[in-house]
């Protein structure tokens, strides 16, 4: 290799690195792959000598390679090929060893690390004069690991020609050779036991019987599912043939399968989407039903076999179980929108279900146009939507209903496709709505009733309408400042769990942060929200047992009203006003002390 001090690499040293790497490609077995390997080392990378041990089935290594530029007289590191040194002793030696990168450094003063029973060699280059010289005692290694990270083998070199320790460079282009000789030696093995299976099946069958039998033997003992689908004919689409696997991943028997099509599996909202990767191939990531009622996510993946004379023929399909992928994918989207304390919708998920139900026209009014940048504010999963949201659906209390797999549809996978223009700001422009949205509007006021509880009349005022109540815990940064955050948290999951029994279902009960929780309910008119709201008063105030001591807090409550044509701020700033209006009529803390009364802990 070059010397390390010099600012540039010779593009012959390039060259010559790509050519000993193309040749560890093109060697044929495995036998060949490794010399190449200890060839390649010693002259692209500028050593004087190379081995490669290779881990044996029982788990100690071999020399099964060695390679040296000049012999020497003594023999070299050629009396080391097939010796064995035991895998403990090894995973001692490297362990001790100085990390270089993927590579492992044992300097000539470590030399007592090297087992009794692992093959080496000592050099018998000149005694180092500086700190960074090459010392005839000192041991390189290179451990190559398969795909899987299981170690394949060592590749020991030794001798720098440079006589200096190796340098950045050198140590890079080196990890970067036994990271391609670990591929290449994973591939030779790999054809090695091809080789072997089909030598064996030759010896039986004539050579079209083997094909067949080799393709048998695949489909049946695949790990995964693998289904064949007919492709022509009455029988188009039918399963033909199913693998053992696919049978357990469903839990159906083998000729229930044979007697169905995919399109009788599928869950329905992913129909449209299994019928167009049928037809041009390729992926989808979709459900099948299981026998126990229940849905199973799964990574479809079809080829088409086609016969040379006759085309198509049929279509092979490989179905990967991926639920606890979508598990995870799932949890994490569910932690992005709900309250880590209680479980409920936070505010970011409060104001997604807001915008849901806005667009910028009020009822009878001219759709507006306002000219201002366009702000996308569409989570980057929301195209999933349809096919997450028909998997289950929210319980209307913070939870989830529980479904055939044993966990919810994360929020943030059913967001509405219509996001407001701003993010938690303007309503939808009325040209994004939908054309069956159905504009929320505000109910009409009943004589003589309650300004404490009420909310500005709009044009279009209905019977029925979107009532947003603003609840502020009462007394509980007493709470919190004399039993600690603990017993705080306590009271919030027990007023976040009575709240979720109180409401119907399909109402929403978010944390907007700290001690305010949030209730949205639809489709219920004045004297409706009212009596929602003394309900909800009466499951907060009854004392409640946190850390063995009982306690209890109050509540004031705020009903405001959203209609199409508000923001979702000015929404959730009529409800704290009302909410503050009660405090006020009760003697509660004025307006200014609001900030000294809120437990701000996220939870």
């Amino acid at each position: 290799m070059e010397a390390e001090s010099e600012p540039y690499v010779r593009l012959a040293t390039l060259r010559t690195l790509h050519r000993v790497v193309a040749d560890l490609n093109a060697a044929r077995s495995l036998a060949g792959t490794l010399q190449a390997v200890v060839e390649g080392a010693v002259h692209g990378l500028g050593f004087d000598a190379a081995a490669v041990s290779l881990v044996r089935p029982d788990g100690d290594l071999v020399v099964a390679a060695v390679w040296e530029l000049e012999e020497s007289a003594f023999g070299g590191p050629a009396v080391l090929l097939g010796q064995v040194g035991s895998r403990e002793s090894w995973e001692r030696m490297l362990s001790v060893s100085d990390h270089w990168g993927t590579l492992r450094f044992l300097p000539y003063d470590r030399g007592w690390a090297i087992g009794t029973d692992i093959p080496s060699w000592t050099g018998d280059g000149p005694l180092p004069v500086y700190t960074n010289d090459w010392h005839p005692a000192d041991v390189l290694l290179a451990p190559m690991y398969s795909a899987g990270g299981d170690l394949l083998g060592v590749l020991s070199v030794d001798r720098p020609r440079s006589g200096k320790r190796p340098g950045a460079w050198t140590r890079e282009a080196l990890e970067m050779f036994s990271l391609q000789a670990s591929i290449a030696i994973g591939n030779a093995r790999l054809r090695a036991e091809m080789q072997r299976a089909l030598a064996r099946l030759e010896k039986e069958q004539q050579a079209l019987r083997a094909s067949e039998e080799s393709f048998r033997q695949a489909f049946e003992y695949a790990p995964s599912g693998m289904a064949i689908t007919e492709l022509h004919g009455a029988g188009t689409g039918q399963l033909t043939r199913v693998n053992d696997a696919l049978c357990r991943l469903l839990g159906r028997p083998r000729a229930t399968l044979r007697q169905q099509r995919f399109a009788d599996l599928v869950h329905p909202d992913d129909l449209e989407l299994l019928n167009r990767t049928s037809a041009e191939g390729g992926r989808a990531e979709l459900r099948l039903s299981r026998r126990d009622g229940g849905y199973q996510w799964v990574c479809l993946r079809n080829s088409v076999v086609a016969d040379a004379a006759e085309g198509p023929s049929f279509l092979l399909t490989h179905v990967e179980d991926i639920e606890e992928r979508k598990r995870h994918e799932f949890q994490l989207a569910h932690r992005a929108s709900h309250d880590a304390l209680t479980g409920l919708p936070n505010s970011a998920e409060l104001r997604t279900r807001l915008g849901r139900r806005l667009c910028a026209q009020a009822p009878g009014a001219p759709a507006v146009h306002p000219e201002q940048e366009r702000h996308d504010t569409e989570p980057a999963y929301a195209g999933q939507a349809a096919s997450y949201g028909a998997h289950g659906a929210f319980d209307g209390q913070g939870g989830q209903i529980a479904l055939p797999h044993g966990y919810g549809t994360p929020d943030g996978f059913g967001r509405s496709p219509y996001p407001d223009r701003e993010q938690f700001g303007r309503p939808r422009e009325c040209t994004e709505v939908p054309a069956d949205h159905v504009h929320a509007v505000i109910p009409a006021e009943l004589p003589g009733g309650s300004e404490l509880w009420g909310g500005s009349i709009r044009p279009g005022t209905a019977e029925k309408g979107l009532a947003v109540i603003f609840c502020d815990l009462d007394g509980f940064k007493s709470i919190n400042d004399r039993f600690g955050h603990k017993a705080g948290d306590g009271v919030l999951i027990e007023v976040a769990r009575r709240l979720q029994q109180v409401v119907r279902e399909g109402d929403t009960v978010a944390r907007l942060g700290g001690d305010e929780f949030v209730v949205l309910a639809d489709g219920i008119g004045r004297e409706e929200a009212k009596d929602l709201a003394g309900r909800l008063r009466n499951a907060i105030i009854p004392p409640m047992r946190i850390d063995n001591r009982t306690t209890r807090v109050g509540v004031s409550l705020g009903i405001g009203w959203a209609g199409c044509g508000m923001s979702i701020e000015e929404v959730l700033h009529v409800a704290d006003e009302r909410m503050y209006d009660e405090k006020r009529a009760r003697g509660g803390p004025a307006r200014g002390a609001r900030g000294e009364r809120s437990h701000r802990r996220a939870g």
